[in-house]
């Protein structure tokens, strides 16, 4: 028999050359030939399955074979959803099923509206959207308050985008339909002036359309108004309404600025104190949510007014104190009107034949409410009392603002629901503009007005072909509307199509993950968190590349991507990348397989979507094998069949030949004991007794982390000195004759580096057993 030494480096020392031998072989050849023409027609997991060639040689590839017969274990494994860490091949122990369910992914050809990712980012952007509200409400308004005591005309106030914007939403002017000649004659105007525009235009107007309207109301009750009369009747009484609310926002406008007949500030400022806030009460009240500035302004009204509160009928009556108290405790539901409150208030939670123990059935809600307040049965105060006390009024204000947005985060949480039911069941684009649910979220929540956009404009922006620089959403100049044709896959016909990603949602986590593993399994809790982070950059910059030539102008995905592949990236140029991108992935002489690291590169680049252009490719692929999962399924058949006949004059052989191939990827002590054959290795470089493998699995972990530097074993010289004295000391330990010259060469002799500790150790376990 050969050593096991000169076997082993027969095979190793050209890796290439020994597995070309085997794949030129008649039986591997006609399997692969079979595989490779066989597996691309193949759409589902039955068909697959069925085929006993096809799933045997995938089986043999991953070191499965032993699991052959067990077809519905692996039919759960093949139909694991990866992007969930709770699925069934995700849940496995064993690594190898997770990679066998990578290579037949069911999701790279299948249409969908929105992948998960764009479903995230849209209710990202949703609910970013609404955090901005608060945030924007309150810049603008730092903003407004600075600039307005600094104008000194109606046109420097006009002329200023934020400022403008400002006053118009405060006083719902429309900003696309509005006229600055006459918002210029209102600010202008002056109630005392006889001649402003105020009394000249706006106050016969406003006496003209209540006038109308009350003519209108008095025809309505007539007994011999017709019904068609009477459609068109309360029709003029709803236009009448709009045109007398927009005179009175004009008034309101008018009345809160100084300015002089002339367009110029009036008093030093255009606007006093107190105006500038009503504005800003306007302006923070336009927006129809309780934003975080909506319920500061409540809490200080409350406060002010409950002081001078003396009746439970003076705060039902005070919408804005009645609205603060139904939200501080919770009583919200259409159930609760004026006079539950008022009964509450006037009700003693401690006599159980109260309204509150009662009718209330003791509603600890009621309860609350009661004590929070010092009202008397007849609704009054006793001589003395305030409605509440200071630490009520804390308490009652610490409520609120506990609890006073509960009414739109149920209602975004309703919508959010509501899209992603209506969304899962959209076929086409008729089904995105005819349902509400999905139309209105979605041009929300890129800070679009569903209200007021043109349904024709957003079926063109979403039928847009992005790799089209000509095509109609880039002739529109806005962000938003790219942003929205983004996040939905519907083809230039208006059907739902294939995502067209650089990576599959899959691969980017996978891509992502094996980064993180690489960068960390060795490194300090700092190089850890910059791994994360690289991670979290790579996955969210990733969905967002559209070509080659978007992806190379990044470096940092290039190199993340690199080095995720165990490719260095200082050993490649750009131009370099792009040929093994554009290479011919079956020509041996192509840029890519002249590569040393040739398979690296073929799991690279086999992981994106990438035509020999550069381009994403956007045709469907029914099919459950992907790109990267044939190629790789390809390389590892190869390496499991030498493995296998190496094994069959020598199993030293096969073993050392696994571990190369296997060190690479340990991520700790407890890798290396999970598999058989890498501990056997392990036991056997170290002269470790049978006992070994009986020992708690914690104290096996502690010896290998003492004797064996997991880092080293990405060198491969470090690997090459390794494998030597394995295959030494296997020979000998199997009583294999073993050349002196061969046994110096690869640092020979009977016990190698274990630790006095360690033998200490094994030889109390002898004694103990």
């Amino acid at each position: 028999m050969v050593s096991t030494y000169l076997d082993y480096n027969l095979i190793a020392r050209d890796m290439k050359v020994s597995l070309k031998r085997v794949s030129d072989q008649t039986i591997v050849a006609r399997d692969t030939q079979y595989y490779r023409e066989n597996i691309g027609s193949v759409t589902s997991v039955d068909e697959f399955l069925a085929d006993y060639r096809l799933y045997s040689y995938a089986m043999k590839a991953y070191g499965l074979s032993d699991m052959i017969e067990s077809v519905a274990f692996m039919r759960k494994v093949l139909e694991s959803d990866l992007s969930d860490d709770n699925s069934f091949a995700n849940k496995l122990t064993d690594e190898r099923y997770r990679e066998f369910a990578m290579a037949f992914s069911f999701s790279g050809g299948t249409a969908v509206s929105q992948t998960e990712a764009q479903l995230d980012e849209l209710i990202g952007l949703y609910s970013t959207g609404i955090l901005d509200i608060g945030e924007t409400q309150k810049e603008e308004t730092r903003y407004y308050n600075i600039v307005i005591d600094k104008i000194t005309s109606v046109d420097q106030l006009l002329n200023d985008d934020r400022l403008r914007s400002y006053v118009f939403t405060a006083y719902g002017i429309d900003e696309n339909t509005y006229s600055r000649e006459t918002i210029r004659s209102i600010l202008s105007s002056n109630s005392s002036d006889p001649d402003s525009y105020e009394n000249t235009v706006l106050e016969p107007r406003l006496s003209e359309l209540e006038a109308a309207k009350a003519e209108a109301q008095a025809r309505l009750k007539e007994p011999d108004v017709t019904a068609a009369e009477k459609l068109e009747l309360e029709a003029k009484i709803a236009t009448y309404n709009k045109s007398i609310a927009a005179t009175n926002s004009y008034l309101a406008m008018a009345a809160a600025f100084d300015f002089n007949a002339d367009g110029t500030v009036a008093a030093g400022a255009a606007q006093t104190a107190a105006n500038k806030e009503a504005t800003n009460e306007l302006y923070v009240y336009s927006n129809p949510r309780v934003t975080p500035q909506t319920a500061l302004l409540n809490k200080a009204y409350f406060e002010e007014k409950i002081a001078s509160t003396t009746t439970v009928d003076q705060l039902v009556a005070d919408a804005r104190l009645y609205d603060y108290v139904r939200t501080a405790f919770d009583l919200n539901q259409v159930t609760i009107v004026p006079a539950t409150i008022k009964n509450i208030l006037t009700s003693d939670p401690d006599d159980p034949n109260s309204y509150i123990n009662t009718i209330g059935k003791g509603n600890e809600n009621y309860k609350a409410l009661a004590r929070a307040f010092n009202f008397q049965a007849d609704g009054t105060l006793a001589a003395g009392d305030a409605a509440q006390t200071a630490e009520q009024t804390t308490l009652t204000s610490n409520r609120y603002m506990t609890r006073y947005n509960d009414k739109d985060d149920e209602a975004d949480e309703k919508a959010i629901s509501a899209y992603k039911t209506a969304v899962a069941s959209m076929t086409s684009l008729d089904d995105f503009i005819g349902t509400a649910k999905i139309y209105d979220f979605a041009l929300k929540a890129v800070g679009l007005d569903p209200d007021t956009e043109s349904a024709r404009t957003i079926k063109r922006v979403l039928t847009s072909d992005l790799t089209d620089p000509k095509s109609f959403v880039y002739t529109l100049n806005d962000e938003r509307y790219l942003t929205l044709a983004k996040l939905f896959n519907f083809t230039t016909a208006g059907e739902v199509g294939v995502p067209a990603l650089a990576q599959s949602e899959t691969q980017i986590q996978e891509t992502a993950k094996t980064y993180i593993v690489n960068k960390s399994r060795f490194g300090s809790e700092d190089d850890k968190a910059a791994a994360k982070e690289e991670g979290e950059y790579y996955t969210a910059e990733i969905a967002k590349i559209s070509s080659l030539d978007e992806f190379l102008a990044d470096s940092r995905l290039v190199s993340f991507a690199l080095e995720a592949h165990g490719i260095d990236p200082e050993s490649v140029t750009v131009d370099l990348i792009r040929d093994i991108f554009t290479s011919n992935l079956d020509d041996p002489e192509s840029v890519i397989n002249q590569q040393e690291n040739s398979v690296a590169f073929v799991t690279l680049v086999t992981s994106f979507n990438f035509d020999s252009e550069g381009n994403l490719l956007r045709e469907a692929k029914d099919v459950i094998i992907t790109r990267q999962g044939l190629y790789e399924t390809l390389d590892r058949y190869l390496h499991q069949t030498l493995e296998e006949q190496a094994g069959e004059d020598n199993q030293g052989v096969r073993l050392a030949l696994y571990f190369e191939r296997m060190a690479g990827s340990l991520v700790d002590a407890y890798d290396l004991l999970a598999d058989d054959a890498l501990a056997e290795v392990f036991r056997t470089i170290f002269n470790l007794p049978d006992e070994f493998r009986s020992m708690d699995i914690d104290q096996q972990a502690k010896i290998v982390e003492k004797n064996l530097d997991l880092e080293k074993l990405s060198d491969p010289d470090e690997l090459k000195k390794l494998l030597a004295r394995f295959t030494v000391l296997y020979d000998l330990e199997n009583n294999v004759s073993v050349d002196p010259i061969v046994s110096v060469l690869a640092g020979g002799g009977g016990s190698i580096g274990i630790s006095a500790d360690t033998l200490m150790q094994l030889s109390q376990l002898r004694i103990g057993g």
